[in-house]
């Protein structure tokens, strides 16, 4: 059985090594192009949401007509720090709701409007 050496060239080791660092360079452009995308598509639009659902329940007012999350419809009678009191129906029932729970505001304001635009 004849002994089979393999000579590689200074030349292909070279090529192999440009090859390897060039695939390490393109995965991380790659990864960081999904980030950004990610970023872009998902968390950025959420963001905004937040920010708007924030300044919705920080401009509420008493007399304002205002829907749950759970589809609960009322107008607010007190406001206090975390808690919302909303009286629903004719028989003016009172229900107290946290404010995260706070989906809607009916009454539009002028002040709450220009920074929504914004």
């Amino acid at each position: 059985m004849p002994l089979l050496l393999s000579v590689s060239s200074p030349a292909a080791e070279a090529g192999e090594q440009a090859m390897g660092s060039g695939s390490i360079v393109y995965t991380l452009v790659m990864l960081v192009l999904m980030i950004v995308v990610f970023y872009f598509l998902l968390i950025r639009p959420q963001k905004k949401k937040e920010k708007a659902a924030k300044v919705l329940r920080d401009s509420m007012q008493i007399g304002d007509e205002v829907t749950t999350i759970g589809g609960i419809t009322g107008i607010v009678v007190k406001i206090t720090e975390d808690a919302v009191v909303v009286e629903t129906g004719g028989d003016r029932s009172k229900i107290r709701v946290k404010k995260w729970a706070i989906s809607e505001n009916a009454t539009v304001h002028d002040d709450t409007q220009e920074t929504l635009v914004k």
